[in-house]
């Protein structure tokens, strides 16, 4: 064999080499940054930004209790306070009379004489149904700085206020769908407890 031949041999078996190195060392880091559950063991959207530690609530479940109530999709923007796509959800656009529970415990959140159309791709609401329903909390993810919303009887995710919203109260209640339960008419019925949706 020539040397030419010879060394472009030894530098594939290399590249090769090289390459089964790389697959290694990226599915070593997907596994510890994923760990065993792939989850957060104290959900963000139950944690206090301020000290880090958990939130009391009414409502206490485990994170595994969460997981068996709730779908995927729920859970994700429930639990770990993530966002669905903008004009995808099942109320961004409903205009019905009715009230609008946490999607996660049924507790009565808003009511659709407060649901507006914002433009934004989530229900929009200029005010909640009553003081003590939500906590609001300040919010620096991605580089924003935002006020969180979240539900004062389970700590569930529900998504942002923003001070751009119609008078009298100046707020808009930017929430995701998937946090919330419609119930047509005014004496919507109880919402069931421990069901999947």
């Amino acid at each position: 064999m020539d040397a030419p031949v010879a060394q472009f041999a030894a530098n594939g078996k290399q590249r090769n080499n090289m390459k089964k190195i790389l697959i290694f060392l990226a599915l070593g880091a997907m596994s510890f940054a994923t760990g065993c559950e792939a989850g957060p063991p104290n959900s963000p959207a139950a944690m206090n930004n301020s000290t880090n530690s958990p939130m009391k609530f009414p409502l206490q479940r485990t994170e595994a209790e969460w997981r068996k109530v709730l779908t995927p999709e729920q859970y994700q923007v429930l639990r770990e306070a993530g966002t669905e796509r903008p004009y995808t959800g099942k109320y961004w656009n409903k205009k019905e009379p009715g009230i609008y529970r946490c999607a996660a415990c049924g507790e009565i959140l808003f009511k659709s004489d407060d649901k507006f159309d914002s433009g934004c791709g989530w229900p929009s609401f200029s005010e909640i149904a009553a003081q003590g329903k939500v906590i609001l909390r300040e919010d620096d993810s991605f580089g924003m700085k935002r006020t969180e919303v979240l539900c004062a009887n389970c700590g569930s995710h529900l998504g942002h206020v923003f001070d751009d919203g119609p008078a009298p109260t100046g707020q808009r209640y930017c929430i995701n769908s998937v946090s919330i339960d419609f119930a047509a008419g005014t004496n919507a019925p109880a919402w069931k407890t421990g069901e999947k949706k």
